[in-house]
């Protein structure tokens, strides 16, 4: 059964990436979603044959056809990502009860990470509607799985606390008001103590190894700034998908 569907699912993944990256250059211009694609760089309509999940990338050679100019390896990248991560998210739900509502409540924190990590990263802004609408339907999704309503809220609340501490203590400077609302975000999505503490051992770890080899290379210097939108969207992906099985090694290897 997996086997069989699995192709199908790495077609979808493709095809929510091709979406999601419509959809964060969308948010940053103000833009609707209606309409069709067009080039950022000289704004034609993009043909629906220029239009296929990295195939045109590949058959385009990286460049609009219209106007010839680069077009970003965020893309393909972020289709082909997106399909991946589709991939290990039903091999790690397909033996789960209640596999359809834990599924769709999965690929939507994935959707929503993606966006969060791309948008970040490339603009330094934490994609607020993003994060509010996906906070409420991943509320929603862990209610109908069984979670108590309570259990979710005392999380969403432990996770704004831990960024809020930061944000007074750094005086606005260390952590911006979107990742208090990401941290939010992070304990409806993951409502217990293991979870949300392996997130943000491995976004740290993740974000100070970046740090020092940035400062290495003179990238950055010690009072760069470093958006954590991209390292707690990993962080909480590996957790996601690994999170059980690194929780129970780390218990493994104390005991």
């Amino acid at each position: 059964m997996i086997i069989y569907y699995e192709p199908i699912v790495f077609i979808f993944g493709l095809a929510i990436g091709s979406f999601l990256n419509c959809l964060i250059w969308r948010l940053y211009k103000n833009e609707t979603l209606g309409g069709r694609s067009y080039c950022p760089k000289c704004r034609e309509t993009i043909a629906w044959h220029d239009n296929i999940p990295v195939l045109s990338f590949i058959l385009l050679r990286g460049r609009c056809r219209h106007c010839r100019k680069k077009i970003s390896w965020q893309y393909p990248l972020v289709e082909l990502l997106t399909a991946i991560l589709f991939i290990l998210v039903w091999r790690a739900d397909i033996s789960s009860l209640n596999f359809s509502w834990l599924l769709l409540r999965d690929y939507l924190i994935i959707i929503t990470l993606i966006v969060v990590f791309i948008y970040d990263y490339r603009w330094q802004l934490v994609p607020m509607n993003i994060v509010w609408v996906g906070g409420i339907a991943i509320f929603i999704l862990n209610l109908i799985l069984g979670i108590y309503w309570l259990n979710l809220l005392f999380f969403a609340i432990l996770g704004a606390t831990f960024f809020l501490i930061q944000y007074i203590l750094t005086k606005k400077k260390g952590i911006g008001e979107g990742d208090i609302w990401l941290g939010a975000l992070l304990g409806l999505a993951f409502p217990d103590v293991g979870s949300l503490f392996l997130i943000f051992l491995i976004s740290y770890s993740l974000g100070a190894l970046i740090g020092i080899i940035l400062m290495l290379f003179h990238e950055k210097g010690w009072k760069s700034s470093i958006a954590l939108g991209p390292f707690l969207a990993t962080g909480a992906i590996i957790t996601l998908i690994w999170g059980g099985k690194l929780i129970n090694w780390y218990w493994s290897l104390i005991s």
